[in-house]
């Protein structure tokens, strides 16, 4: 595993969090919070996620701490803008460093939230923020970027260059975002030597660094069967079909929950295994056939190199 050269970096970012309401805000401390706040009430949420928005508020953001910004699009409308800010290092030939987050998050239902969930509320007592993607994950950049704020005002210049991106549609797999990103010209010019991501939220001043990262695997599984009037009962339907496959999965399923309910195996250490869709219909109104189609999502903990 390659090693961070400049341990500052990751301590500021890790620091970069809201202050413990323990003592008094500084000045700084609340224009931090309040560009949080800020941040927090752009709804970024499926299935409308307002990425431009979310992109006049972070390009100034950058801006005004002198890194470069640049938008770029994978997908073919435009509307998916994946945010590059780069923070130049004093040696660019050295592998560069990347903090990666993401701009969308998952939708809310106010009526479950004790604040409304794009109104940021601030409660001075606890310094606790209400608002959807908080923790997941509008946290990070707000961090990273008083991170680098907090670097420059001590004097710090990262010999390796440091880049932040901030990808869309994380939250619905990534396909015009992260994926085709690292597949593209622009990510391998970046020459990045080291990649630091999203964890898991602390309710506390202790911070858990993950070494390791869920790799997902999607299996398809088909069946056909001889289509059929409702009201009757025939052999060969394609569900029946599909049901010794669904009890296999379910079987293995049972196996690894009773892993974690053991208590001897940590969520981490099993295959976690879920259906996620289930389709079905005739291919065409000339095909006699019936097709149903199901697809798993398996996913191992997987070490990152």
């Amino acid at each position: 595993m390659r090693r961070l050269s400049h341990f500052p970096l990751l301590a500021a970012v890790l620091l970069a969090a809201v202050p413990h309401p323990a003592h008094p805000l500084s000045e700084l401390e609340t224009s931090q919070i309040r560009r949080f706040q800020d941040y927090l009430r752009i709804c970024t949420a499926h299935p409308a996620p307002d990425y431009a928005g979310a992109a006049a508020f972070l390009l100034p953001y950058a801006a005004s701490l002198g890194l470069r910004t640049a938008t770029l699009h994978f997908s073919p409308c435009k509307s998916k803008p994946l945010l590059l800010l780069t923070w130049p290092g004093t040696d660019p030939s050295l592998p560069s460093i990347l903090l990666n987050s993401h701009l969308d998050s998952v939708p809310a239902e106010p009526e479950h939230w004790i604040h409304p969930p794009y109104a940021a509320h601030h409660d001075p007592a606890t310094g606790r923020v209400y608002a959807r993607g908080a923790q997941d994950d509008k946290c990070l950049p707000v961090q990273y970027l008083e991170a680098i704020r907090g670097l420059q005002a001590a004097g710090f210049a990262p010999a390796r260059t440091v880049h932040v991106s901030l990808v869309p549609d994380e939250e619905i797999g990534g396909e015009d975002g992260h994926e085709k990103f690292v597949q593209s010209e622009e990510f391998r010019a970046l020459n990045v030597g080291f990649m630091l991501d999203e964890g898991q939220a602390s309710l506390t001043d202790v911070y858990r660094v993950f070494y390791a990262d869920r790799l997902v695997w999607k299996l398809i599984v088909k069946a056909t069967g001889a289509p059929g009037h409702g009201s009757k009962l025939f052999d060969g339907a394609a569900v029946e079909n599909l049901m010794d496959c669904i009890e296999t999965v379910a079987g293995y399923r049972d196996a690894q929950f009773e892993k974690v309910k053991s208590g001897k195996y940590g969520p981490g250490e099993v295959v976690s295994v879920n259906p996620v869709y289930m389709n079905a219909g005739t291919p065409s109104p000339t095909v006699r056939i019936l097709l149903v189609t199901l697809l798993y999502r398996f996913s191992q903990c997987t070490l990152i190199q």
